[in-house]
C-alpha cells in the first residue's frame, strides 16, 4: 500500500542560508497578501473570481515589476498562490473562515515542490532550491519519494524542515483489545478497564515562569535588543509546554495503537466546550482535539479501528451495567454515584468510558 507521510527534521542553517529563508518567507507573505487583496477588490467591486492560472499569469509580471522577488525560490511563490486556492475553497465549502493576512511575527514558512530531484537527503543535510546544503538532525529515515518540504521557524528562532513522503507501508500488528476512553480534565483519559492516566497540567505547571517572562517583556523598550532577547525566552517557554504535551500524548496514543483492535472514543466539540471560561484553561491545556488526532492514525497504522461516539450521547448519565439515565449525574461535582434501579456504584469516569465503548461496538455493529 502507498501513503503520503511527514517527517519533520530539526535544521540548522548557516547566516547565509537563514537570510535566504527570511527572503523567502518575506516574499511568499507579500504574494499572499497581495493577490489576496486583489480578490476581494475583484468581488467587491465586479463579484469576479480570479482563479489559480490567473493568479499564475500575473505573477510573471509582477515578478518583473518587482525584481526583489526573484531572489526567492520560485516554487514557494507559486505554493503561496496554491495555499490561498485553498483557503478560499475551505471558505466556500465552509470548513473554514475567510483568508485572513499573513503576519510577520506569526509562524513563518513556505512550501517548495521536489522537481527533478531538486530536493534530496544527503546524509545529515538536505537540499533545498536556492538554499543549497543545509545542516540537519537527521533521526528518522525513510524508502520513498520526497513530495514536497517545507521549512518553517518558531517564534524563538528554530527552524524545521518536513518532508512530505511517498511511501510503500505494511500494517502493523496490534494486540486485539477492544476499548473505551473518556478525557477530561481532573484524569486526562480514563479507559474502559478502569485504568486511569493522569494529567500532567503542563501550563499550570509553568505558568508562573511564563507569567514572569511575560512580564520581563513588557518592561522592555519598543524596538530593543533588550525586547527581543526576552521575546525569544518567552517563547521557548511557550514551546516547552507545546514540546512537553506532545511527548506525553505520542507515549499514550501509541500504546493505545499497539494494544487494540477497536478504539471507541468521544466526538467532542472542542471549540463550543472552551467557551466556558471556568475551563477554558484547562481544556485548551488537556488538547482533547490533537489526542484524538494522533489517536486515530496510530490505530489506523496499526491495522486497527477508531469509532467516535456521538458528542450527544449522555455517556455519564448513563449506568452501565442496566442502562437507566440518571439526570443528577449532569452536575460535574458529582464524582461517584449509585444507581437507583440495579444499586450499581460506578466512578464518573470509568462509568462513560464503558458506556462509550458500548455505544461504538453498537455503532460499529449497524
Amino acid at each position: 500500500m502507498e501513503r503520503i507521510r511527514g517527517y519533520r527534521y530539526r535544521a540548522y542553517p548557516n547566516k547565509k542560508q537563514r537570510e535566504f529563508f527570511e527572503k523567502t518567507f518575506g516574499c511568499c507573505r507579500f504574494v499572499y497578501n497581495h493577490y489576496l487583496e486583489i480578490r476581494k477588490a475583484a468581488w467587491n467591486d465586479w463579484h469576479d473570481r480570479l482563479s489559480y492560472a490567473d493568479m499564475c499569469r500575473d505573477l510573471k509580471l509582477l515578478t518583473r515589476e518587482k525584481e526583489w522577488l526573484k531572489e526567492a525560490d520560485s516554487i514557494a511563490l507559486r505554493q503561496s498562490l496554491r495555499h490561498l486556492e485553498k483557503a478560499y475553497q475551505n471558505f466556500f465549502k465552509k470548513r473554514g473562515n475567510h483568508p485572513q493576512f499573513r503576519k510577520k511575527h506569526a509562524l513563518q514558512s513556505y512550501r517548495t515542490a521536489n522537481i527533478n530531484q531538486n530536493i534530496r537527503i544527503d546524509g545529515d543535510t538536505i537540499r533545498l532550491p536556492k538554499a543549497g546544503k543545509v545542516k540537519i538532525v537527521n533521526t528518522r529515515a525513510f524508502d520513498g519519494r520526497i513530495v514536497s518540504a517545507t521549512v518553517s521557524k518558531t517564534a524563538s528562532g528554530r527552524y524545521y524542515i518536513s518532508l512530505q513522503i511517498e511511501e510503500e507501508y505494511e500494517i502493523l500488528p496490534n494486540g486485539g483489545g477492544i476499548i473505551g476512553i473518556d478525557v477530561g480534565i481532573k484524569a486526562f483519559c480514563t479507559d474502559s478497564s478502569g485504568a486511569i492516566i493522569r494529567n500532567p497540567r503542563t501550563l499550570d505547571a509553568h505558568e508562573k515562569r511564563i507569567q514572569r517572562l511575560q512580564k520581563n517583556l513588557a518592561r522592555k523598550k519598543e524596538g530593543s535588543k533588550n525586547r527581543e532577547k526576552a521575546r525569544i525566552k518567552l517563547a521557548r517557554e511557550h514551546e516547552k509546554v507545546v514540546d512537553i504535551r506532545n511527548d506525553y500524548q505520542h507515549k499514550i496514543t501509541a500504546k493505545l495503537a499497539k494494544d487494540n483492535q477497536i478504539v471507541c472514543i468521544e466526538d467532542l466539540n472542542v471549540d463550543g466546550l472552551k467557551k466556558n471560561h471556568r475551563l477554558a484553561k484547562s481544556i485548551v491545556d488537556a488538547s482533547w482535539g490533537e489526542f484524538c488526532r494522533k489517536l486515530e492514525y496510530k490505530v489506523a497504522e496499526h491495522g486497527g479501528i477508531t469509532v467516535r461516539v456521538p458528542r450527544n450521547y449522555p455517556s455519564s448519565q448513563i449506568c452501565s451495567f442496566c442502562g437507566e439515565k440518571n439526570p443528577e449525574v449532569k452536575n460535574l461535582a458529582l464524582r461517584n454515584w449509585t444507581c437507583p434501579v440495579c444499586g450499581a456504584e460506578h466512578d464518573r469516569d470509568i462509568n462513560a468510558a464503558r458506556n462509550i465503548l458500548n455505544k461504538g461496538l453498537e455503532m460499529l455493529a449497524s
